[in-house]
């Protein structure tokens, strides 16, 4: 882990390829320039959420085509449904449709499910292209954005169609946990405590201290509650990038979690 500052960076080196956790409050309207400099791509596809573009899809936006890329983007509707094969489908669709080539790149801008949706279509797309993950919810900061686990929804199952990409990038920006809801917000730290309970419990006491602070989502704190999940999920991952064993330990309690998804119908969140 650094710290410069300004923008801790958390450095992930995965077999198949190694890349930056930036955190900061705000990073969104720099990232045109970090795909110029990260990649030789001339376009790029931002893949977003109903709720998180209207907030921040024209600053990125903006960003990007500020830096001299070509930029079309897609947004698709809220919630678990997307996440699966008609919207994977559709997002193929499109993606020819601009005729992005392998050098070409896309951007996620968005929760856990845009994540996962566009991390997937970036994994299979002409074989594999580049893509930057920008998580806006604190469940996909913390945990769905790292580690390149990307994938769909198969017969009412969760993640059964997906593989194992590296983003090129993951840009988290503290600042726009500011217009989360507060059930989102609270769902984000069941994640956030899962690395408490199974890898550090000095961090699970750090979080108990700091109650207020969370809860009124003071940005010193959030900055490095977020980094220490990154370098927590980093260490694992960096041992056992597909999951062949200590990995699985990330998924304590999502067992029954997956299966109490699926009883509900979804309609507890992934957090809940």
């Amino acid at each position: 882990m650094t710290d410069t500052g300004k923008t801790r960076t958390v450095r992930v080196a995965a077999e198949s390829r190694s890349y930056d956790v930036r955190i900061a409050s705000d990073l969104i309207q720099d990232i045109g320039s970090t795909i110029q400099n990260l990649t030789s791509a001339k376009r790029c596809v931002l893949v977003s959420g109903e709720h998180v573009f209207p907030l921040y899809g024209e600053l990125a936006l903006k960003s990007i085509r500020s830096a001299g890329l070509d930029v079309a983007e897609i947004v698709f509707p809220a919630g678990e449904s997307t996440k699966g094969l008609t919207c994977y489908g559709e997002l193929l669709n499109y993606l020819s449709e601009q005729r992005l080539t392998r050098s070409d790149c896309l951007v996620t801008l968005g929760g856990g499910v845009t994540g996962d949706l566009g991390g997937f279509a970036a994994a299979t797309y002409q074989r594999g292209i580049d893509y930057i993950q920008v998580p806006t919810t604190l469940l996909a900061q913390c945990d769905s954005s790292v580690g390149g686990k990307t994938g769909v929804d198969f017969d009412g199952y969760k993640n059964m169609v997906g593989a194992f990409k590296m983003p090129s990038l993951v840009y988290i920006n503290i600042s726009v946990l500011s217009t989360l809801d507060t059930r989102q917000y609270y769902a984000g730290m069941a994640e956030v405590l899962k690395y408490g309970l199974i890898m550090d419990s000095s961090f699970y006491e750090w979080l108990l201290g700091k109650i207020y602070e969370i809860h009124d989502k003071d940005a010193d704190t959030l900055e490095e509650m977020v980094e220490h999940c990154c370098a927590c999920k980093q260490r694992i991952v960096e041992k056992d990038p597909t999951e062949q064993g200590e990995r699985a330990i990330l998924n304590f309690g999502h067992t029954i979690g997956h299966a109490i998804e699926k009883a509900k119908n979804f309609s507890l969140s992934h957090g809940e």
